[in-house]
């Protein structure tokens, strides 16, 4: 599986990840890992392991449990994005 990309219909496009527990892939992960970064320090250096385990860490802000079918996306300021499945499958957003 590859990233995909998610937006709001009215919105630029995100890089995301789909999460699926067991079934993810290592390369996805660490791409979406390397990108997402910390909004309060000048650089916004990488918060390495953001994403694992079913866990997403928000930098400054705590972790985040993630669920089958949830999206995890950042932005071009590497700040990481959870989306649940019901939004993705009832709310305004288009995936790939």
């Amino acid at each position: 599986m590859a990233l995909l990309t998610l937006g709001t219909n009215a919105t630029t496009t995100l890089s995301a990840l789909l999460f699926q527990r067991g079934g993810m892939n290592v390369t996805d992960t660490a791409t979406l890992n390397a990108n997402v970064k910390n909004d309060q320090i000048n650089g916004r250096p990488i918060v390495p392991g953001a994403f694992r385990l079913g866990h997403l860490v928000i930098p400054n802000r705590g972790v985040l449990q993630i669920l089958p079918g949830d999206y995890v996306a950042y932005d071009s300021q590497g700040w990481p994005i959870l989306v649940s499945a019901n939004s993705i499958a009832n709310g305004p957003w288009t995936h790939s």
